[in-house]
């Protein structure tokens, strides 16, 4: 056995030991003011690390050598609660509260797979939902200075919804260190799915160009990993990310189904790094991974890929692929009908592998399919497409902002 894959080997066992180790939290849910927790295996509470922090309050409950489960962060935990998974074996819990909460936890005597979090009672005080709040509300650009008034007018029973729009310190953060690696498949010799004449190569560089247009009007830096039609191999590809440091890497392709198929199968998918038993799923990425992997043995392929599917960016990407998958389709059900959400998948997307940031591959449709094909080219619908993508890299931006910098 080569050297270089002994080495793989022995990387995948350790960190397949590690991780066993490591607990998963299951299940998350608010019951009778507490924050109930559940877990696979049993929960230690020295596991804990319990702190607080201080404009606005919060109490802090790190949970060591632990992990979300698969589906990510729990929705309905009330207006106290945010949980992510803060680093790739620590979940984080923040609670907002007052000053005169002090946060108690505890394991049932019952349940060593349970832990219990006390949550503050009543509603949340304005001045911590508030705290970051400016004073000065933003007006449309069309307005003139004789037109705003320092209170808006009541409107009747809608006036909530028609009040002028606050920017928060969230909202006003800068995009300038936050660069985006752009990655259009195929090219120069490698043509990719072929329609009618049509070639992927072509159709998803043209998306890109779209994408990094929209990307830097929002402020973004972006790199394109080619702007013209040639070809890179998978090392070229993978490793620009970590080069430029960048916060996102997304593979732009176009999907394709045999002739007896193209009539029936159409829509949009995003893929984030991961195995699958899925036949369809391991068909596409069969196909995206035709043209990279030549001269590699199916031995070093699994191990390198095994290697990193236990990495911190799986969670990320992840979360990434579905906020760029609801915006794709808000975007695009805005002006066609039909359009049909392939939605969120799985797959072995070589292309994936390489760069450790969080990294998604989006189908942007089927080149097989004519009636998608006619619109892939047209170019109000790449804009659709395009503007999505942005929205849902930013919205994927805003929350990881809010996950981290507590």
């Amino acid at each position: 056995m080569p050297r270089f894959t002994r080495i793989l080997l022995f990387l995948l066992l350790s960190t397949s030991f590690l991780f066993s180790l490591t607990n998963t939290l299951q299940k998350a849910l608010v019951k009778d003011g507490e924050l109930s927790l559940s877990f696979k295996k049993r929960f230690a509470p020295d596991e804990v690390k319990h702190f607080t922090l201080h404009n606005p309050y919060r109490e802090i409950y790190d949970l060591k050598n632990t992990r979300l489960a698969h589906s990510g962060v729990p929705s309905g935990l009330g207006q106290y609660v945010r949980m992510a998974q803060y680093k790739h074996n620590t979940v984080r819990i923040v609670i907002r509260g007052t000053k005169g909460y002090k946060g108690k936890s505890y394991q049932s005597f019952f349940s060593s797979r349970t832990y219990q979090i006390v949550l503050p009672k009543g509603k949340l005080p304005k001045s911590t939902t508030k705290k970051h709040v400016t004073k000065k509300p933003v007006t449309k650009r069309h307005s003139s200075k004789k037109n705003v008034s320092k209170k808006p007018k009541s409107t009747g029973k809608n006036v909530k919804k028609a009040d002028p729009v606050y920017y928060s310190k969230a909202k006003k953060h800068s995009h300038k260190h936050e660069l985006i690696v752009i990655d259009a498949g195929h090219g120069g010799h490698d043509s990719g799915a072929v329609g009618a004449g049509k070639r992927e190569k072509d159709v998803v560089l043209q998306i890109s160009k779209r994408l990094e247009t929209e990307l830097k009007r929002r402020g973004h830096p972006v790199y394109m990993t080619r702007k013209s039609d040639r070809f890179l191999k998978l090392r070229q590809r993978t490793k620009i990310a970590d080069k430029k440091n960048a916060v996102v890497f997304i593979s732009v392709h176009a999907n394709s189904v045999p002739k007896s198929k193209q009539h029936r199968i159409h829509g949009v998918e995003t893929f984030f790094l991961q195995k699958t038993r899925d036949a369809k799923s391991q068909r596409i990425a069969a196909r995206e991974n035709k043209s990279v992997l030549k001269g590699t043995t199916k031995l070093s392929q699994n191990v390198i890929i095994d290697s990193v599917l236990t990495g911190p960016k799986i969670v990320q990407s992840n979360k990434l692929a579905i906020d760029v998958q609801r915006r794709m389709m808000a975007n695009l059900r805005s002006k066609y009908k039909g359009v049909k959400d392939g939605g969120v998948r799985h797959a072995p997307f070589w292309v994936l592998v390489g760069a450790s940031r969080p990294s998604i591959l989006v189908e942007v449709g089927y080149i097989s399919h004519p009636k998608e094909r006619k619109r892939l080219f047209t170019p109000a619908y790449q804009k659709l497409l395009s503007r999505g993508i942005a929205e849902g890299v930013d919205n994927y931006l805003n929350q990881r902002k809010q996950e981290i910098d507590f």
